[in-house]
Formats: structure tokens, C-alpha cells, sequence
């Protein structure tokens, strides 16, 4: 009988410490599931209006989505997340319930994938480039559809939200920068959704969020090697933007909150919703609430946007 109880209470130990050690796991697998990127990837949404390339890469591609109307209709932009890097993901795919959100609110949306780390032509200056050339491609559609190009806001999900950001930049670029553009469309109002606008200074919480470096790679070196290229890539070294910009904070909401200071004490007007719980993709669910207010947020934004 001691024997059993002692046999007994082993087990019971060893489920326990199982429990304690695999229990975070477990937990996160739970969250990544039910409200990480698969469950956003998984939701229904309408079919684009067109889908087409705007350059030769197989990863240069976007999918336009019309209102039901005439028009002309405010356009966003919308760029995913991922840390840069094809291995992690982020595919355009996941942000598409946000996108397709938007558009039934009366707002074109392009939804646009682009070269990452790990793929031919990722990385610098390639990724931004995509940024850039996807914006652009905006003119040659609006011959064809009934966009109104004075109404673009461009809003970025995560690593997304650095290149929104940095959208507003592109105009004041020299041509000594490798992400000089002629003549490129500047958005009326940017939004970052739980992400960065600046590069150097993240430097290091890279790796504890996207499990390895990204930024350091994904610029081709350090700010001390290349410093120009971390000027020219965000947005916090160009302040004012001379665009309202509009922010949404989840998980990284206390990171952020150094870039928002730095923005109202350069005087472009800047609205912050945070969400009462701190997640990563809730914030682009439109079936959560924490999506909702971040449709808000856009919306708002779009509503400005009126002359």
C-alpha cells in the first residue's frame, strides 16, 4: 500500500512539473491558434476585384478591392507584418479580413505582398522599394477604377507599420538615397498598427519578438556601417511628416509610446487607441473587439480625409 501511494505520488509530481513547464507552451499554442495569425488566415473574405502584379517578382502582388458604388472611393493601403523575413511569415493573406473590413465600410482597399528577407531581392533596398512601387501603382489604377487619389491613407500592420510610416517620407527623399522615387504618391494620413517607425533603437528587442535579428539583416548592417539607409527608413528621423498620423497599440503598445511623444512634440496631429487587452493580431481581427476599434481608427482617419 505505501508502495502504491509512493508510485502515486511520483506521477502526481511528474504531472504537475510537466504541467508547470509545458503549461506556457501549451497556452501560446492555444493563443497563436484561436487569435495568432492561422485564425486569420482561416476567416472568409470576398474576392478581389483584381489581383495583379506591380513588378516581375513572384512576390510582387496586390489585390484591389472595390466598394459596391461609384465613387470615387478613398483608398488604404494595406501592408502586412512578419519582421521583414519570409521564414517567420505574414503573408498578405492574414491581413486580408482587415482589408476586405474596410472595404464593405466604403473604403478601395490594395492589399500588398512584398520581397522579404530571404527571398530574391528582399531585404534592402528591395522590400522598401515594393513599398514604394505598390503605392505608385495606385495612378495607373485609377484610370481603370474609381479611386480618388486625393483620399490614400497607407496603414501598416507590426513590421508593416514602418513602412506605412515611412510612406509619408518618400517625397522628402533625395536622389542619393537608393529609395528615391520620382514624382511618388504621398498619402494624405499613415497609420501604424502595433509596430515600429523606427529602426535603430529596436534594435535588440528584434530578436526577443521575432526570435533572431531581423533589423541589422534587413538593412545590410549596423546604423554605425550604413547610418544613411536607417535615416532614409524611418520615419521618426523626418518628423514632422506633414500628414496626420494615426496609431494603434496592442501588445507593443509601451515601445511605441516614445515615437508618439516624439510626434506631438513635432506637431503633426497624431491619434492613439489602445486596446484594453495587449495583443498582436486581435488588433486586425475585425470579428474581435480590439479590431473593431482599430477599423474605427482607420475610419476616422479615412473621414478626415474629406475636402
Amino acid at each position: 500500500m505505501t508502495k502504491r501511494r509512493w508510485i502515486i505520488g511520483v506521477i502526481a509530481v511528474v504531472t504537475v512539473a510537466a504541467l508547470w513547464f509545458a503549461g506556457p507552451i501549451v497556452y501560446m499554442l492555444w493563443m497563436v491558434y484561436w487569435h495568432g495569425p492561422l485564425v486569420l488566415e482561416r476567416m472568409p473574405v470576398s474576392k478581389p476585384t483584381v489581383r495583379l502584379h506591380y513588378g516581375p517578382a513572384e512576390q510582387q502582388v496586390e489585390e484591389l478591392r472595390m466598394p459596391a458604388g461609384t465613387g470615387p472611393f478613398p483608398v488604404a493601403v494595406v501592408l502586412h507584418g512578419g519582421c521583414w523575413d519570409a521564414s517567420i511569415g505574414g503573408m498578405a493573406r492574414s491581413i486580408a479580413p482587415l482589408a476586405d473590413a474596410l472595404t464593405q465600410r466604403g473604403v478601395a482597399t490594395l492589399n500588398v505582398e512584398y520581397r522579404q528577407l530571404g527571398q530574391p531581392g528582399g531585404g534592402w533596398p528591395g522590400t522598401f522599394r515594393d513599398t514604394g512601387a505598390a503605392i505608385d501603382s495606385l495612378r495607373p489604377l485609377a484610370k481603370r477604377y474609381a479611386l480618388d487619389l486625393r483620399r490614400v491613407i497607407v496603414m501598416g500592420h507590426s513590421a508593416g507599420a514602418l513602412l506605412a510610416t515611412w510612406s509619408a517620407v518618400r517625397p522628402n527623399l533625395g536622389s542619393s538615397s537608393d529609395l528615391y522615387a520620382p514624382n511618388p504618391v504621398k498619402p494624405v494620413a499613415v497609420a501604424a498598427i502595433d509596430g515600429p517607425s523606427s529602426l535603430a533603437e529596436f534594435i535588440g528587442k528584434d530578436r526577443e519578438i521575432c526570435d533572431k535579428p531581423v533589423i541589422v539583416p534587413l538593412m545590410g548592417g549596423t546604423p554605425a556601417q550604413v547610418p544613411q539607409r536607417y535615416r532614409d527608413a524611418s520615419a521618426q528621423a523626418h518628423l514632422p511628416l506633414g500628414v496626420p498620423q494615426y496609431v494603434a497599440q496592442g501588445a507593443f503598445a509601451e515601445l511605441m509610446q516614445p515615437y508618439v511623444a516624439r510626434v506631438r512634440q513635432a506637431g503633426d496631429p497624431v491619434q492613439v487607441y489602445r486596446t484594453k487587452r495587449p495583443s498582436h493580431f486581435r488588433i486586425i481581427n475585425p470579428t474581435e473587439p480590439e479590431g473593431a476599434g482599430t477599423i474605427a481608427l482607420i475610419i476616422r482617419g479615412i473621414d478626415a480625409t474629406k475636402r
